[in-house]
């Protein structure tokens, strides 16, 4: 890939880590990388990108259709091969609109790109993380949605700041953003993340597995997919190949046995602790710490030993 567009997103003048991922995916490639930033704060947040290049594009309002159009007229522009998004609410609601308007399939929820002999190699979970699929795209602009929590962040730079007009007339515009009330964090996005599997038995069980998460303070409630599909906890929690890719600084796994799917959620986490009854269980292989025995046991005496060294320091 020669030139690749990538959408960063940004609040408050900072680029999402989402985002880092994905310029960092695309430097990985290659090839020229240039970022595009949209509405208030873009110019702030494209200072320190590490890319080629960054466009910001004014916006009084966000519009995905205009958004992609800009996009669509950039790639054309610049000659490009490639555009890259992080597989969040916006990227998959603005990559769909530029595979449209440039003609070209989309590659959602990606989990590795390669520089290939003839061209980008794509990884990709299949059939419902069934399988994996590796995929050599033959269309002349590679469109695709990068999972979170797979890529390496970019370095800081210093790029070259353009400054872009958008395209056409928005169909749709974003009026409000609300926060949801007493919202949980974000099992993507907390340092901390306690699982659960079906070990734990029942669902009402897991207040085992909160009380630990809260005992950090910055821990989220993780499940497997066994304890999603039974209706044990929200889809949101689920983490592995059909959930959410997690890389916190500590994930623990509590009677979760280690099946490939999950492992492939997870595997990034800085400290991986396992805490299972079965000595033989798959989780173990990839764990840093081990503990066999009886969860029942050992989460209540682990979250007052969490508690009393919170007290401490």
């Amino acid at each position: 890939m020669t030139t690749i567009l990538v959408l960063v997103e940004h609040q408050n003048g900072v680029a999402k880590r989402a985002s880092l991922e994905a310029l960092g995916a695309a430097n990985a490639l290659g090839g020229t990388t240039v970022a595009v930033l949209f509405g208030a704060g873009a110019a702030d947040a494209a200072k320190t990108l590490g890319a080629a290049r960054a466009l910001t594009v004014d916006l009084d309002a966000w519009s995905p259709d205009r958004a992609a159009a800009t996009i669509a007229e950039a790639i054309a522009a610049h000659s490009a091969t490639g555009f890259l998004a992080a597989s969040t609410s916006t990227g998959r609601d603005v990559a769909p609109r530029v595979a449209a308007l440039c003609d070209v399939p989309l590659y959602s929820d990606c989990t590795a790109l390669a520089a290939g002999a003839n061209g980008v190699e794509i990884t990709r979970p299949w059939l419902a993380g069934k399988l994996i699929a590796k995929l050599a795209p033959s269309s002349a602009i590679v469109v695709a949605t990068l999972r979170r929590n797979c890529f390496a962040l970019a370095e800081e730079g210093a790029p070259e700041v353009e400054s872009l007009a958008p395209v056409g007339e928005p169909k749709a515009t974003l009026t409000n953003v609300e926060a949801k009330a007493g919202g949980k964090l974000d099992v993507a996005e907390a340092a901390v993340v306690v699982s659960g599997g079906r070990g734990m038995k029942e669902p009402e069980h897991f207040h085992l597995i909160e009380e630990l998460a809260a005992a950090f303070g910055n821990a989220a409630v993780g499940a497997s997919r066994a304890v999603v599909d039974a209706g044990w906890r929200p889809h949101a929690e689920q983490v592995g190949q059909t959930g959410k890719t997690v890389s916190p600084q500590l994930y623990i796994a509590v009677g979760i046995s280690g099946a490939i799917q999950h492992l492939a959620g997870m595997k990034t986490s800085a400290t991986i602790v396992a805490i299972n009854k079965d000595a033989d269980a798959p989780i173990f292989k990839l764990a840093d710490f081990g503990i066999v025995g009886d969860a029942f046991e050992i989460l209540p005496a682990l979250t007052e030993a969490v508690k009393a060294a919170r007290a401490e320091g």
